[in-house]
Parts: C-alpha cells; sequence; structure tokens
C-alpha cells in the first residue's frame, strides 16, 4: 500500500484545492493517511501571499524533508510558492522531487505516478495560467475540515493588479469555474452532510464575467439555494467596487444566502487607495455600506485594513480610523504592510518603519475592539440560530455560531444547554451577554 500525506498551508482557498486533489489521489489509488510518519509521499500545498507565508512553506517542506531518511520516498511542492518561484525554486529546495502550479493541481496523481516510475529527474509541472479554469467534472472531494462546513471555490486569479499584492504573478487572470461545476460540486458536498456552504474566490463579486460577459454571483447563489440539504450560504472577498444592485437583491430576499459579506477595503483613504490601485473612494466604500445596510438591516460586514503603507502619513492613518469609527464594521481585521518581491509598490519610496506599522496596527485593533464591543452588547435578549461547531468539557459549554461569525475569523457563541448538542446541529438560541469579540446564550 502507497500512503501519500497532504499538508495544507494559507487561505481557505487552498483548503479547497487540497481537498479535491485528495479526491483525485484516492480516485487513482493512492491511501490518504494524515500521518508523515506512514507516508511513502508528501506533498505541501504551499503559501506566498507575505513573506512569512513563503517562510512558513519553506520552513515545512525541510520539515518534512527529513523523513526522506526513513519510509518517505517523494516530496512535492505544490500551489502558490511552487508557481510564484517557479524559475529558481528547484535549485533553493533540491530536497523536493517534484513541483506543481497552481493551474496542474489536478495532475497530482499523474505527478506521483511519474515520480514511481523510476523519474531520475526533478519534475516540473506547470499548465499556462490564463487559459480557462479546467473541467472540474467527476472529481471527488475528500473533507478535512467540519463535516457540515465547507469553502466552495467559484474562480481562481485576479485582473485588478492591486500594486501591493503579487496573486496575479502566480494565479494569473480572473477564471470563473463554469457554473455548472460549481452546482454539481456544492451537490456532491449537500449530499455528503454540508449545511454550509462559503464561497471563496481571489474575487467573488465579479463571479462569470470572463465566461457569460455579465456578473453572475447573484444567479448563481440562486442555484445553489435550490440544493437540498444546503441550510446556509456565505459570502467571502467581495470587493466593494464590484458590489451590484442584483446581488444586494438576492442576498437580501434569499433566505439561504446570509445577510454576512467580506468586503476587503484596505484603507479609506483616497491617495492611499490611488497608490494602491483600489479602484474605489472613501465615498464609493461609504456608499457601498449604505447600500447594503439599507437592504439588510442586520447584516454583518467584515473588512481587512492594510497598515503602513508607503507613503501613508500620520493624518492619513488618523482619517483612516475615523473613517472606520463613522462605519462601524461588525468585524475588522488588520495587518501590516509586506513588501513584497515583484510587486509596483515594493519599489515606492517612503516606506513605512516597521514599529510604525505595528503601532497603527494596534490602532485600528484598540478602535475595533471598542466598537465590537458595543455592537455585541446590543444582541443581549436577541435569538439566533446558531450551528455547533463544538463542545469545551472543561467548562461545559458549547460553542458555535450565527448567520454573524464566519468559521475561523470571527467571533464564537458559547451556549449553556441542558441536552447534548452535536458538532453540525442546528439551534436557536438567546444570547443572555457578550464581550469584546464572542457572546453568550442559552438554548431555546
Amino acid at each position: 500500500m502507497f500512503n501519500v500525506c497532504l499538508v495544507t498551508l494559507g487561505c481557505d482557498k487552498n483548503t479547497a484545492d487540497s481537498e479535491r486533489m485528495l479526491g483525485v489521489l484516492q480516485k487513482r489509488g493512492y491511501n490518504l493517511t494524515s500521518d508523515i510518519e506512514e507516508a511513502d509521499a508528501a506533498i505541501v500545498n504551499t503559501c506566498c501571499f507575505i513573506q512569512s507565508a513563503t517562510q512558513e512553506s519553506i520552513e515545512k517542506l525541510l520539515e518534512l524533508a527529513a523523513y526522506k531518511s526513513g519510509r518517505l520516498s517523494y516530496l512535492v511542492c505544490a500551489g502558490c510558492m511552487a508557481q510564484r518561484y517557479k524559475d529558481e525554486i528547484s535549485e533553493e529546495l533540491p530536497e523536493v522531487d517534484a513541483f506543481l502550479g497552481t493551474m496542474s493541481l489536478d495532475s497530482v496523481a499523474d505527478i506521483l505516478d511519474e515520480l514511481r516510475a523510476d523519474s531520475a529527474e526533478t519534475i516540473m509541472k506547470y499548465d499556462e495560467l490564463d487559459t480557462p479554469y479546467p473541467n472540474r467534472e467527476n472529481i471527488g472531494r475528500i473533507l478535512t475540515e467540519r463535516p457540515y462546513m465547507e469553502y466552495l471555490k467559484i474562480a481562481d486569479g485576479c485582473d485588478k493588479r492591486c500594486t501591493y499584492c503579487a496573486i496575479p504573478y502566480f494565479k494569473g487572470s480572473y477564471k470563473s469555474i463554469p457554473m455548472e461545476n460549481v452546482v454539481e460540486e456544492a451537490k456532491v458536498l449537500a449530499d455528503s452532510g454540508v449545511k454550509e456552504l462559503i464561497l471563496v474566490a481571489q474575487e467573488t463579486t465579479c463571479y462569470g464575467i470572463d465566461l457569460y460577459n455579465e456578473k453572475r454571483l447573484h444567479i448563481l447563489l440562486r442555484e445553489l439555494s435550490k440544493i437540498d440539504g444546503i441550510e446556509w450560504i456565505r459570502l467571502l472577498y467581495a470587493y466593494p467596487e464590484e458590489i451590484y444592485p442584483e446581488l444586494i437583491d438576492e442576498m437580501a430576499s434569499n433566505p439561504k444566502v446570509l445577510h454576512y459579506i467580506d468586503m476587503p477595503i484596505q484603507h479609506t483613504q483616497d491617495e492611499v487607495l490611488r497608490r494602491m490601485a483600489r479602484r474605489i473612494d472613501n465615498e464609493g466604500i461609504k456608499k457601498v455600506v449604505g447600500e447594503l445596510r439599507q437592504a439588510m438591516p442586520d447584516i454583518v460586514i467584515r473588512s481587512t485594513i492594510i497598515n503602513g503603507f508607503p507613503g501613508e502619513t500620520q493624518d492619513d492613518h488618523e482619517a483612516m480610523l475615523k473613517t472606520l469609527e463613522e462605519l462601524r464594521l461588525e468585524h475588522v481585521g488588520a495587518f501590516a504592510y509586506s513588501r513584497e518581491q515583484g510587486t509596483p509598490a515594493a519599489q515606492f519610496e517612503n516606506q513605512i518603519e516597521e514599529s510604525i506599522k505595528v503601532q497603527r496596527f494596534e490602532d485600528v485593533m484598540l478602535l475595533q475592539q471598542h466598537i465590537s464591543s458595543e455592537i455585541l452588547q446590543k444582541n443581549i435578549g436577541r435569538e439566533l440560530d446558531v450551528i455547533i461547531d463544538g463542545y469545551l468539557p472543561d467548562e461545559d459549554v458549547y460553542v458555535g455560531r450565527s448567520y454573524m461569525d464566519a468559521p475561523d475569523i470571527d467571533g464564537m457563541i458559547f451556549i449553556d444547554g441542558d441536552r447534548e448538542l452535536i458538532s453540525g446541529e442546528m439551534v436557536r438560541v438567546e444570547v443572555t451577554d457578550s464581550d469584546i469579540y464572542d457572546l453568550e446564550a442559552k438554548i431555546i
């Protein structure tokens, strides 16, 4: 029996890709294991979004390479880092036997077959980035996350070319996955017990524009909501400038589409946004937030902020804090600008010192803690539908999420209950208390 261990690093889009690779491997007859000591081959689905992610990917590959002194025979580097550094990576990582680019992941079983056929040279598999997304029919998927919740990848690549971002250089242009393929995969997931679908892409809001010459995310949401077993559909990575009326209407009227949206704005000040090559300004951001809240007064908006972008002045930073206080977004994540090799912003003048980036990051998070605490306090006494994520025996409470919280990035609801609950179960609760990020509740 030939055992394969696959390690996933990075974002939820990588998780979706890895689960499909596992499906390809299993269909080919490979045995899957999570124990590296029992593996004959190891695959790392890498990340390189920022420098720290690249370093983590390298360290994981080197860590697994040490097992080649034992049972492990082959080590494969797959995904983003393999693609981004394809011209030099084989020389830098001689421990790796094969490299698999971002558009070549479905070839993972072919790569292992070739390695096992005693290939004497390092295998490099890189399909063209800027081609339509490959047909993905009849490929199973091995679920590795919560069996009742799964990320559904609807597109890859990006056409935006923000000056700080390297993603287009290793993901290529925007590529929608054909709607029939997405819906079929969602049906398979529903049949396996998935209740919550979380739609992901580099940018979900442009879905369909390359295939159908128009945005069709609202139509995709409608089709996915027809699938029996799917109860919640959550939308991540919706760029504010691409949110359009039909999408808002579908979110507002479709009972399966949660009133939740992840909408990265990255900054709020016009000059910084211009240097970032973002395609919206301060007033545009406010306008979109207003339209979403007018259509769905209970909507929860998550966003991200980059601190310390080259040329960001203290006045820019303070003005951004004032805008965030005005917007009062329910969830905000912040991170310090990372100077990424090959991006235009890496060559900009007026790079910001790390200590200043950290201070500005802390300013944003302190403000958001205050905003979040006030928002959550207003939920006391409110009734919510919650999906159970687990049980904490030391505290004798269950942990769950309402529509307001995406897994792993937002808050939680701690639930006192006098009956046993099962992960994935939907229950109705009443909120009894709150803190900075989380709620407490009791079962009704």
